[in-house]
């Protein structure tokens, strides 16, 4: 009798499943749910299709997520009445597709098999477009790289350009807010899956006493670490790698851009924490796109927000009615509109780059990014040797110092500065991301805080920023971190951008790290990304310099072991050197009124 049920069971989920499948139209949109293909290696991934009612041979629009395809639906609704076979696909591992997940690993492979076989889809028209943002936009970059026939562009939406540099590490330092977060919100369908797995409907029913039913049927690890190991080795894996190695070199876009032949529509954001890749990727594809007509057709969109959040309020600012314009949803039909079905919109008139200005918080065309009239203009550190805190006397101008003037603080591991703002995610609840006030961390010890004075005219900072910054420590590795702020007439000091260098990758993060010898001055160039920015008149512009911005980065323990297998930590004092030898200065993009 048990074994009848048993197979009863059996036979109504294959019921189920088989029905989930069906077509049903409602609203003039035919959907499938759950459609299935066979990669390469004989896993099956499974889609949701959307087409709209009575059309034959469309283009199709192909989002491939980690993140539940049915969260798509209203999207694919919309974008089927637009006139697009819309094709939403489970990556490998995660919700309804077979096989185990691993981020990056499989998406290059996976995603071409699934581009080829979406263009053959009855009433496909055999051109396929991808789209989507975060690791949505990772799936499409590894599978453009894979060179599918049938694919003819792709939108991607606040990624990176290399999972090394600008996705698991920046700097040197791990980006250990966001892979923790990020890897605990994965871990959960996982677990899910892992649970499905070892639940054995004979086994339990089977139990006795009653009270000994496993209400889930898995082997309890040992300790924490190993469920980690469990549900998430990928993350260990990272820690494994700290360096930039063959395990980040088999999937670096930054390396691959002539693999690309196809159009991009890259759409970047200045509070995203993956702002700089996506920058990165506009440029290398413009540059070192596979052909000519793909590097003709690179466009570039940079909003507010991404990660961060969206709409006009992003953090604690308003932003004002022109950001509440964006809609990432109309953009990218826009660009497909105009890629796939020929119709003459912006992208077909407009310049190829569109920013959103802060400060006058305007939307604006240009012709490149950078922007070629942008002027790179040092401002160099001042002070007479104590920057320390807010109340200190740094300040920092267009002219260079002749005064031999140092700057020092203590940096302790076990107190790191805190994170306040910022390019985040994803735990908002927990640490909200965007612009924030960052007076209060201005009040530490171990914050040297450099401010020009009030300006007496507007000055617009649009492009890469860096920090020339002349160091040394008594410790043999140690961090530097940079911020660059808006200060407004109330004291309100907005955060902009920031970056960090872990010293012992002070020649460059792509190769062998060096211990720094203690005492010794040593050059560091700090990447704080980019902005567009009008700082106005009545503003100041500000430079915070420190050690830690934690959780955000992980906390360098000054004795160059890694934070992944030490706990041991010492304090290091670590000295900001700026004179006629050591001209340390912020390099800003300064641009002229047009």
């Amino acid at each position: 009798m048990l074994k009848k049920t048993i197979s009863f069971l059996v036979l109504a989920i294959v019921s189920i499943s088989s029905a989930s499948s069906r077509a049903q139209s409602v609203g003039g949109v035919i959907v499938e749910h759950n459609v299935p293909m066979k990669t390469r290696d004989g896993i099956t991934l499974r889609a949701d299709i959307y087409r709209p009612d009575g059309q034959d041979k469309l283009p199709v629009l192909l989002q491939r997520t980690p993140y539940n395809k049915a969260v798509g639906e209203s999207f694919g609704r919309i974008a089927a009445l637009r006139g697009y076979l819309v094709v939403m696909q489970d990556v490998r591992g995660r919700y309804a597709s077979e096989g185990d997940w691993y981020p990056f690993k499989y998406e290059t492979n996976d995603g071409y098999d699934t581009i080829e076989w979406a263009a053959a889809l009855p009433y496909s028209n055999g051109k396929v477009g991808m789209f989507g943002g975060s690791y949505v936009g990772a799936t499409q970059m590894l599978a453009a790289i894979g060179k599918p026939p049938h694919l003819a562009g792709i939108c991607p939406v606040v990624t990176a350009s290399n999972y090394y540099e600008n996705w698991i590490y920046q700097g040197g330092a791990f980006e250990q807010w966001f892979n923790e977060s990020w890897t605990s919100s994965l871990a959960q369908d996982t677990l899910d899956r892992t649970i499905r797995k070892a639940t054995n409907a004979v086994v339990a029913v089977s139990v006795l006493p009653l009270k000994q039913y496993p209400i889930f049927n898995i082997t309890p690890p040992a300790n924490a670490s190993e469920l980690t190991t469990q549900l998430a080795p990928y993350f260990n894996d990272w820690l494994d790698h700290p360096v930039y190695d063959s395990y980040w070199k088999q999937w670096a876009i930054d390396e691959q851009y002539n693999s690309i032949q196809v159009p991009a529509l890259t759409i970047a954001a200045w509070y995203d924490i993956f702002q700089g890749g996506s920058l990165h990727n506009f440029q290398g594809l413009q540059a070192h796109a596979g052909n000519a007509d793909a590097r003709k057709q690179q466009r570039l969109v940079v909003a507010i927000g991404g990660h961060s959040g969206g709409g006009r309020k992003i953090g604690a600012m308003d932003f004002g009615p022109a950001a509440a314009e964006y809609d990432e949803n109309s953009i990218m039909l826009n660009w497909y509109d105009y890629l796939l079905q020929g119709k003459q919109n912006e992208f077909a008139t407009q310049k190829p780059v569109k920013l959103f200005v802060m400060g006058t918080n305007q939307w604006r065309y240009e012709d490149s990014w950078p922007l070629q009239r942008a002027k790179e203009t040092r401002y160099f550190l001042h002070s007479g040797g104590k920057a320390n805190t807010l109340a200190g006397d740094g300040t920092f101008t267009p002219s260079a110092t002749q005064q031999d003037v140092s700057d020092s603080y203590v940096y302790d591991p076990m107190n790191p500065v805190p994170t306040v703002g910022g390019p985040l995610c994803c735990d908002a609840e927990h640490l909200a991301p965007g612009p924030r006030d960052q007076r209060p961390v201005e009040t530490r010890p171990d914050v040297l805080v450099y401010s020009t004075p009030a300006l007496d005219q507007d000055i617009e900072v649009t492009g890469p920023i860096s920090l020339d910054l002349y160091a040394s420590s008594t410790a043999t590795d140690t961090d530097f971190t940079a911020k660059l702020v808006d200060v407004a007439p109330d004291g309100f000091a907005r955060n902009l951008t920031e970056g960090i260098l872990r010293a012992r990758f002070h020649d460059s993060t792509r190769d062998e790290p060096k211990p720094i010898e203690p005492g010794k001055i040593i050059e560091y160039k700090i990447d704080l990304w980019a902005t567009s920015n009008v700082f106005l008149k009545g503003h100041k512009i500000r430079l915070e310099v420190s050690s830690s911005n934690f959780p955000r980065f992980d906390r360098n323990l000054n004795t160059g072991k890694n934070a992944s297998t030490s706990d041991v930590a010492v304090k290091a004092t670590n000295t900001i050197v700026h004179d006629a030898a050591h001209p340390s200065a912020l390099i800003l993009p300064v641009v002229s009124a047009q």
